[in-house]
């Protein structure tokens, strides 16, 4: 993205240690709940930095004059619906049948909105989240052939992401038939664990999970 001038990003997540012994990745093996601030900050056109610590969301921009970042989007609220779906329609074949089919509702405009959906995907996993914070919809990387335990890695991209959506009013679960299960409830195995993440609008996501069930 950087050679192409694309936007790029950072993702962060805080946490507290659990005991003064813990150290290293130990301390780093915690639930997404555990969370006490989160954040991103986006590289484009504009350097946008947004961040909770657990009272909403806030988003600033570097105002590069007065070397400073001026509060530019006060609390943050994800719509309950949008119009827009972040999927990479490239791995569309291999994804789940439930996915398929709420893929092709939603582009026909045969949804519950009954409003024809658009695709937005930048392969900039912060432009797309900022986007989404802005005007909803639904972000996913499910699981397919090539990345059968999805793409987005828990601890450090899942978790804060989940945090922040979350804390915007937002819904971030893992995109599965046996039904959504909240990604900040999920027990870190290992250092760099992927997770298949679906984050966005609320009623967006219920919608999708009324697809997902039909799996079964």
């Amino acid at each position: 993205n950087v050679d192409a001038g694309l936007p790029v990003g950072t993702i962060f997540g805080v946490y507290r240690k659990q005991s003064v012994d813990q150290s290293g990745q130990e301390a780093l093996m915690q639930r997404g709940k555990q969370t006490v601030a989160a954040g991103y900050c986006l590289y484009g056109a504009a350097t946008i930095l947004v961040i909770s610590t657990g009272n909403g969301v806030n988003g600033f921009t570097l105002d590069t004059k007065k070397g400073q970042f001026i509060l530019t989007y006060p609390d943050m609220r994800i719509p309950q619906r949008g119009n827009t779906y972040y999927f990479n329609e490239a791995n569309s074949l291999t994804w789940s049948p439930g996915i398929q089919s709420w893929i092709r509702t939603i582009k026909q405009g045969l949804g519950e909105t009954g409003e024809q959906y658009r695709q937005i995907y930048m392969g900039a996993l912060v432009a797309d989240l900022h986007q989404l914070m802005l005007a909803g919809g639904v972000f996913g990387y499910p699981a397919d052939a090539r990345n059968p335990r999805g793409k987005l890695r828990l601890l450090y991209e899942g978790n804060p992401i989940s945090y922040l959506i979350e804390q915007a009013g937002g819904v971030s679960v893992v995109g599965s038939s046996s039904g959504p299960q909240r990604v900040l409830d999920i027990e870190p195995l290992e250092l760099h664990q992927r997770e298949p993440l679906i984050f966005g609008s609320r009623e967006d996501i219920y919608e999708l999970y009324t697809h997902l069930e039909k799996e079964d």
